[in-house]
């Protein structure tokens, strides 16, 4: 399994039920996660041993799973965490106290766990019997904090957020009752509320409504108390077209992917038609009980943002920029008027310590001009030779908005690779760009520049502009680079437009895990479901051939929730866990009087088969078993082998 497909998880208890609501999620994503469990209760020893299982699979997503009241000096865990330097998602589980505060690299689930309270989380028994301290409902409310933090860090993430207005940002119709007629009811004042919140970590805001536009004004100019207000939208499509055309005008005017929006819409019909028009925008249909609609947008994992970076909270000012850039690109002739006009400035610099999140993002999300579709951690940055880039002109700053990777090799500077903001691109940036790698080849004394291409379905701008230059490249012709004549790197290429085909964002029903797995008894009884159906559709031939085995099977039954497990079968593949164990080898005990050692658990594969044959030793006079042993010792090798060949 590559270690890119493995989540591995330490704790400090027995944690190995999170598996199952796990595996539930990473079947429901089509991801092709193995779950790998550090060794029991050794936390500080998997974040500092260099071979320790975090350090084993570097590229895997590490889990800290933390009860509160065990973790210690809370200094030497920031520390150890810090110290590990990959990001580590870390679930500080339910014991008398909180955690410590974060370490830079640690992704705190603190919030998402605040949105599958569990009322009794604690299982005392099952803890006294294997240091399991928490109920299936917590496990399943666990598991799904992991899966949803996990993607938030994968999904390409959505930048625009297209919202109706009639009965979506107020109740009522502005056009029948009046923009004085509408109002602003609780589950709208939280829409409008979480919008903003939403806008403030980056995303766009736009409308996207059937509406007289003069209505739609009017109404926000007399409703003061709406927390958003007209200006908060980056565009707007007001009139009586229908949606979808109006969300590709709007994604053609900000030069972004339709892939990238969501549509938020009460009316299923208009949801309906936005995706016959425009299948790659992600629409939600609100629910029809108003009442519903906060609890049903907390739940909507397209919406969450696990890390948010300076830039994220500029991105509004920026794309307002971006338009007036627009605007002027528009009025002049050719490419050199526009950038004199611009009067554009570009720094570029070394990598600092406070640009390390950003540049690490800029690798996670840009496509198009992206050389070689690196994607980096923060740490892997800061191990990097790299430099940024920060652009400015008229209309305000861009902030950062590029960075290069450099390695050597032999007389050639490689560019590792070269990224670029959509927002900076047919600005010739990119150009300045080659020509710095230029000057420090020179400053190097090395001879040539290689900038290698790897093509990607949405990186054309990218394989134009390495298509153009020389090969081979020298570093004096690098240094020497000037911006192309207008039109060589349009602002926005149809396949800006389009979705990404490797995009899975589209495939997932984010509103039917919002409406239907938005609490932990929902999600544990659609993970049992979904083990009883896998069950049923298993043919078993391996059927129970003993009265022991025809018991042991009925409790195996019981404790897995499957039907007919095979006498063969391990009792992990059939979805079993630490807990379950341990709650199956004491209804052994109940029922057949016996005392299994959970030793049996770890020496191999536990069957039904296996247990059987535990239970019969266990069962054996003492007296007989010794008689037993001693004509074993008296066998040859080679009767010993034939009377294993028998059995």
């Amino acid at each position: 399994m590559p270690e890119q497909n493995r989540i591995v998880i330490a704790a400090n208890f027995t944690a190995d039920p999170i598996a199952e609501t796990l595996h539930f999620w990473i079947r429901r994503f089509g991801w092709a996660d193995d779950i790998v469990f550090a060794p029991y209760n050794q936390v500080f020893q998997t974040l500092l041993d260099p071979n320790g299982a975090f350090a084993a699979n570097p590229e895997a997503a590490h889990v800290l799973l933390l009860r509160s009241d065990r973790v210690g000096s809370e200094a030497d865990l920031r520390s150890a965490i810090a110290s590990f330097g990959k990001p580590v998602l870390v679930a500080y589980c339910p014991g008398p106290t909180s955690g410590p505060d974060p370490a830079p690299n640690e992704l705190r689930l603190d919030a998402l766990q605040a949105l599958y309270p569990v009322a009794e989380p604690f299982d005392p028994h099952s803890e006294q019997l294997g240091d399991v301290p928490y109920t299936p409902q917590y496990f399943a409310a666990l598991g799904t904090v992991v899966a949803r933090a996990l993607h938030a860090r994968r999904m390409r993430p959505f930048k625009v957020i297209a919202l109706d207005c009639d009965n979506t940002l107020w109740n009522g119709t502005c056009g029948e009752d009046g923009p004085l007629g509408v109002q602003l009811d609780e589950p709208r004042r939280f829409l409008q509320t979480f919008m903003r919140e939403q806008r403030e970590a980056g995303m766009l805001l736009a409308i996207a409504s059937k509406n007289n536009e003069a209505d739609v004004v009017e109404t926000f100019s007399v409703h003061p108390e709406m927390p958003l207000r007209l200006d908060d939208f980056i565009a707007r499509r007001i009139n009586w077209d229908s949606k979808a055309l109006g969300l590709t005008s709007i994604a053609e005017e900000l030069s972004l992917g339709l892939d990238s929006f969501l549509l938020i819409d009460d009316s299923p019909k208009e949801i309906a038609e936005a995706a016959a028009g425009c299948p790659e925008v992600l629409g939600l249909e609100l629910p029809q009980n108003p009442a519903r609609i906060p609890h049903f947008l907390e739940h909507v994992w397209a919406f969450d943002h696990l890390k948010v970076t300076e830039e994220d909270r500029l991105r509004n000012a920026s794309y307002v920029q971006q338009l007036e850039r627009g605007r002027l690109e528009r009025q002049t002739g050719n490419l050199e008027e526009f950038l004199r006009e611009l009067k554009l400035e570009v720094h570029l610099q070394p990598a600092s310590g406070a640009q390390i999140p950003r540049v690490a993002q800029l690798t996670q999300r840009t496509n198009q001009m992206n050389t070689t579709l690196l994607r980096k951690t923060e740490q892997e940055v800061r191990d990097s030779e790299c430099w940024t880039v920060d652009v400015s002109d008229r209309f305000g700053s861009y902030g950062l908005v590029g960075a290069m990777f450099f390695s050597s090799d032999g007389d050639a500077l490689v560019i590792d690779a070269l990224l670029l903001s959509c927002r900076a691109l047919g600005r010739g940036v990119e150009y300045r760009m080659l020509a710095r790698a230029g000057e420090l080849a020179l400053e190097n004394g090395l001879q040539t520049v290689r900038v290698p291409i790897v093509k990607g379905p949405r990186n054309q701008p990218a394989q134009d502009l390495v298509g153009g230059l020389p090969a081979p490249l020298t570093a004096r012709e690098c240094a020497e680079l000037k911006p192309r004549s207008a039109g060589s790197t349009p602002v926005a290429s149809r396949e800006a437009i389009v979705a990404d085909p490797t995009s899975g964002s589209g495939r997932i029903d984010y509103a039917a895990i919002a409406r239907d797995l938005n609490n932990p008894s929902q999600i544990l009884e659609a993970v049992r479901a979904e083990k009883r159906s896998r069950a049923a559709e298993r043919s078993s031939t391996q059927q129970p051939r003993t009265d022991l085995e025809r018991q042991l099977a009925a409790l195996w039954a019981e404790a897995l929730q499957v039907s007919a497990p095979g006498i063969h079968e391990d009792f992990f593949d059939l979805g079993g866990h630490s807990l379950l164990a341990v709650q199956l080898f004491s209804s052994v005990r109940q029922e057949l009087g016996v005392e299994l050692s959970m030793d049996l658990v770890y020496t191999g594969k536990l069957t039904i088969s296996g247990m059987a044959a535990a239970v019969e030793l266990a069962q054996a006079d003492p007296e007989e078993m010794d008689r037993l042993m001693a004509e074993i010792d008296n066998l040859s090798e080679e009767e010993l082998r034939a009377l294993l060949a028998e059995e």
